[in-house]
């Protein structure tokens, strides 16, 4: 199964049920103009056969996964969203600055608004269904 995503393109694996989320992945979408990346919620087919494929464990990461299919690496918390903002749209890519800040740092708040993101922004019972216009950017 993850030998069927395109090389050209990275996966973002994502929490399907918090609105957090779902609302980044719109707004990356919107700022994807060199259409690189592809979405897949962690709770998918997909989603599980990477977390299985890479030992990765979901009490520690359960928020976002950049996958990159051609080099076979993944990336998670703060260098997920670092990696994917640095190839989006200007401003947006200047947040690549932050790869200066220690992944410890980084990581820190990454990890403090990850566990407060239910409570913040709350939750759906299911995972997002994509409008007609942007299914061919996800996968099941």
């Amino acid at each position: 199964m993850i030998d069927n995503i395109p090389k050209d393109k990275q996966l973002i694996l994502f929490d399907g049920v918090c609105n957090l989320c779902n609302s980044s992945v719109l707004y990356v979408i919107k700022r994807d103009t060199n259409n690189a990346f592809l979405f897949a919620p962690l709770q998918s087919e997909i989603g599980e056969s990477i977390i299985n494929e890479f030992n990765i464990d979901t009490a520690k990461t359960d928020s976002i996964i950049l996958y990159k299919p051609k080099e076979r690496k993944i990336y998670h918390k703060s260098s997920a969203a670092l990696q994917v903002a640095k190839q989006l749209s200007f401003p947006t890519k200047l947040m690549a600055v932050f790869f200066i800040v220690p992944k410890l740092i980084r990581n820190w708040v990454y990890d403090y608004v990850a566990k407060n993101r239910y409570k913040w922004y709350g939750k759906k019972d299911a995972c997002m269904i994509p409008t007609p216009e942007l299914k061919s950017k996800f996968l099941e």
